[in-house]
């Protein structure tokens, strides 16, 4: 898929480095189709890093997407700069008259916080409402997903007695839906996370869909049963040294966190980590925007939300 975004954001440099199809916008306005609009909240506070990962798994469909990138602007970013947020992200008041066929929601490291203790939380809760009238379907990652289940459907978030993390398997309990088109019975991704949602509040609200589940890490996909959102409790999208930088970084700290599971070669992290996940967030990724995004979106842009 041509992803289409800014010439000059940085993450444009590493995906064509890549060899991944980015869309210059001097050709993308001489095609003759409507690009699905997709807008993604970043509250990871590497923000360059998350733009990477993520555009990198919205290329790969023969679909053309325009991405915008949206913050929140009642907390202040501290790992990226004032000029790159200026230049390359928007705030709801850009945005707010404005309608997207998709958007992702992002993690963020205040799992340990009550959701309203989080700085940004009322301004994340505007966002969320927002997006039930100007947004087809919204794509939710790990705190994101349980900062959606919570304000749409009231579902808690219980703390863990220690850090989950690493790559855990997962089954899938809905073979025929469409998110899971092409993905193993079996399949792996990453979780990195202080707090989990459990699966039997999913199952107790009959607005919600529980799609796939691991045995150690508990639940990992939930849908609404009108399809307009997905929350996803790990991060399928992390790079193969994300969880090891990750780790190191909490080691040098001084917390008290285990070896990321199934994850180092041999799980000793003086080695290589081993990447299963690839594939299977590949085809997560693409199946949302085909299955839930492209293919029910309305044509007319402003009848989204209708």
């Amino acid at each position: 898929m041509p992803i289409k975004i800014p010439d000059s954001l940085p993450a444009c440099a590493v995906l064509e480095s890549e060899n991944i199809f980015v869309m210059t916008e001097h050709r993308a306005m001489h095609q003759d189709i409507r690009p699905l609009k997709l807008l993604i909240l970043n509250l990871m506070p590497t923000k360059e890093q998350t733009e990477v990962q993520l555009l990198r798994q919205l290329s790969n469909t023969p679909l053309q997407i325009e991405v915008e990138f949206l913050r929140t602007i009642s907390y202040e970013s501290k790992n990226v700069s004032a000029e790159h947020l200026e230049s390359f992200y928007v705030s709801l008041d850009d945005v707010k008259s404005k309608r997207y066929d998709g958007m992702i929601i992002t993690g963020a490291p205040v799992e340990n916080l009550e959701f309203e203790e989080v700085g940004y939380w009322d301004e994340l809760r505007d966002i969320m409402k927002w997006t039930r009238t100007n947004v087809h379907s919204t794509f939710h990652i790990c705190w994101g997903a349980q900062a959606g289940l919570y304000y749409h459907y009231g579902i808690k978030k219980y703390s863990l007695p220690k850090k989950l993390s690493g790559i855990y398997p997962h089954k899938i309990l809905k073979p025929r839906s469409p998110l899971f088109r092409g993905i193993d019975d079996e399949f792996f991704a990453p979780h990195s996370r202080y707090t989990e949602v459990l699966a039997e509040d999913i199952r107790a609200n009959p607005e919600l869909e529980l799609l796939a589940v691991s045995d150690e890490a508990g639940v990992f996909a939930v849908k609404s049963v009108d399809n307009r959102r997905i929350f996803i409790t790990g991060h399928p999208e992390y790079d193969p040294e994300t969880l090891a930088l990750e780790y190191f970084r909490d080691v040098k700290k001084g917390l008290d966190v285990e070896v990321p599971k199934n994850y180092f070669e041999d799980d000793d992290p003086s080695k290589r980590p081993v990447c299963r996940w690839r594939a299977a967030a590949q085809l997560l990724y693409s199946n949302w925007l085909n299955y839930y995004v492209y293919q029910t979106t309305p044509y007319e842009i402003s009848r989204v939300g209708e």
